[in-house]
């Protein structure tokens, strides 16, 4: 049932509830109307016995004894012989044999076959003792209920036929009604679906963005409008909340610049001029990263308040790109190379964008190689496929999500010098979605493979 959907799980409890009902209502019906039956039945002959064995009490029973509708009379001896009975009764075979003679003297009722009296269809047989206590015989009177049975029958057919038809076409009513039910709450979720892809997408998407969505309110004053009134204040709340992040941080590292220009110069005219010994040269390397640090917040902050795509958009040769980028370490700690540069892989985005992912990229496999870095780029269907390798540790498949968090470092990067800022892979991503593609490591064990998925160019 956990498995099943809100509706497949009320279609089930409603169509179960209804089965168990119906049947057990209808199992009552029939156990009610088959004993009313019986026992008017049963009255009957009762009645009819009472009245023979009142005129066998009386010495004037006639023979034959007069019967009521299609009864059947027989009044017999101890012997076991028929002394007298109805006109349609046997003269000679009782209708009970002594076991069963017995008991219904002893007040119970006997159904027999109605070949024991000529007649088509079972008899309901009553017994009572009449006469003298020296010669005592025995009154027997015989139902035909047939009918009965044929009309049991009838209505028990029915019943068992009636009732699946009943509550299949109560589960049909109440899959259309429960879906109009639930109808507001899929609009729902597919309006958080959509709010959800929107944000998800962020600046990737081309064009100017629409404003802040909101999740459809029905109409009907219940508890869903409620529900979806709630939730658009909470949206309200987060989309307000997330802006004022994203106005400190851009504000912050905004006013952030002024002070570490100014302190890089005074450290370049203190060393220039050689005034506080080595202070300056161990300063600079730490202003250095931290005006790097506030350059990448302010670039994610632009991200985050969705700005638009750059003004100028180019046709990038990629293997030039690339081959351009890998000259640029020439001095770096491990050999960054190139290898498979198809040149007829293009893409259209912007330069500086795209070479500032790759460059961070490269940053983050020269930290961790040991011994080469690899650049290549091919064309793949409609796509074009940049790949950074190296010969490192690699990252664990675990982590090759949580990687593009902002401010993570893994385990082995935690050294300040070695690990950066934890901001490298962050905005490689917001930066390939800009661009419209996607980025990701390989799925191949201990291997660290950065890959940047980009549509390709349009000739």
């Amino acid at each position: 049932m956990r498995n099943l959907s809100l509706r497949w799980r009320l279609i089930t409890i409603g169509v179960v509830g209804m089965l168990v009902g119906l049947t057990g209502g209808a199992f009552v019906l029939y156990a009610t109307l088959a004993y009313a039956v019986n026992r008017t039945l049963d009255n009957e002959a009762s009645a009819a016995a009472r009245d023979v064995a009142a005129m066998v009490d009386q010495q004037r029973l006639p023979n034959p004894v007069p019967v009521s509708g299609a009864q059947v009379i027989q009044v017999i001896d101890t012997q076991g012989r028929v002394v007298s009975g109805s006109a349609t009764a046997d003269r000679l075979v009782p209708l009970l044999r002594p076991a069963e003679l017995a008991r219904a003297l002893a007040g119970g009722t006997v159904t027999v076959p109605g070949s024991r009296a000529g007649t088509v269809g079972p008899l309901r047989v009553r017994a009572i003792r009449a006469g003298p206590a020296d010669n005592p015989v025995s009154v027997l009177v015989a139902v035909q209920v047939g009918d009965v049975l044929t009309s049991q029958f009838v209505l028990r057919t029915s019943l068992m036929i009636a009732i699946p038809l009943l509550v299949a076409g109560l589960a049909v009513i109440a899959w259309y009604v429960i879906g109009w039910t639930l109808r507001p709450v899929e609009q729902l979720r597919l309006g958080a679906e959509r709010i959800g892809a929107s944000v998800e997408g962020g600046a990737g998407a081309r064009g100017p963005l629409p404003p802040p969505e909101r999740l459809p309110v029905p109409p009907a004053r219940d508890e869903i409008q409620a529900l979806a009134l709630t939730l658009n204040d909470m949206l309200g709340r987060l989309a307000a909340g997330r802006a004022r992040q994203r106005t400190f941080v851009a504000d912050a590292a905004h006013e952030l610049r002024s002070p570490l220009a100014s302190m890089r110069t005074q450290l370049e005219v203190a060393q220039h001029l050689g005034e506080a010994g080595r202070l300056p040269a161990d300063l600079l390397p730490e202003v250095d990263r931290l005006s790097a640090l506030v350059e990448d917040l302010l670039l994610l902050a632009r991200a985050d308040a969705d700005a638009p795509l750059p003004a100028r958009v180019d046709r990038v040769e990629v293997a030039a790109l690339l081959t351009a980028i890998a000259e640029s370490y020439a001095e770096a700690r491990v050999a960054v190379r190139t290898d498979r540069l198809d040149p007829a892989a293009r893409v259209t985005a912007s330069v500086d964008e795209l070479r500032r992912a790759v460059t961070n990229l490269v940053d983050n496999a020269v930290r961790h190689a040991r011994s080469a870095v690899t650049l290549s780029v091919v064309a793949d269907g409609g796509d074009v496929l940049i790949a950074v390798a190296d010969d490192g540790p690699g990252i664990a498949p675990a982590d090759r999500e949580r990687v593009f968090d902002r401010f993570t470092r893994l385990d082995d990067a935690r050294d300040r010098d070695a690990g950066g800022t934890g901001l490298g892979l962050p905005i490689v991503r917001e930066l390939v979605r800009r661009a419209g593609g996607s980025v990701g490591f390989g799925t191949e064990p201990n291997v660290s493979r950065a890959e940047i998925r980009l549509p390709a160019s349009r000739d």
